[in-house]
């Protein structure tokens, strides 16, 4: 991932696989597991789900026009602006939320 540019680092790539955000063909993937073409990546950055199908895999980082060649992105598109900005937050520390508040989250995940 950190060589066809997923990740900016090797680090935060690893960091990512040992904490489950990374998915090779519906399971669990390990830093150093091999992929070949037609494998499906699923990787959770930043809250959103990256998609990739690997179609030719590299043994060392490439360049972005190389990157780009060696897989093929078929995430959903990001979220609008207006709706992640009506997506309701709780201010870091405020403990758990109330039984209302818990409704009301359910509620809007539902519509």
């Amino acid at each position: 991932m950190w060589a066809v540019r997923l990740f900016k680092t090797r680090s935060q790539s690893a960091s990512a696989c040992r904490s489950g955000h990374v998915r090779v063909n519906g399971s669990a993937a390990k830093a150093s597991a091999q992929v070949k073409p037609g494998d499906e990546v699923r990787v959770r950055i930043s809250g959103l789900e990256r998609i990739v199908v690997v179609v030719r895999p590299v043994a060392k980082r490439v360049g972005p026009p190389v990157a780009a060649e060696c897989l093929q992105d078929n995430s959903p598109p990001p979220p609008s602006p207006e709706l992640i900005a009506a997506i309701p937050r709780r201010d870091r520390g405020a403990g758990r939320p109330t039984k209302r508040e818990r409704r009301d989250m359910e509620k809007f995940r539902d519509q």
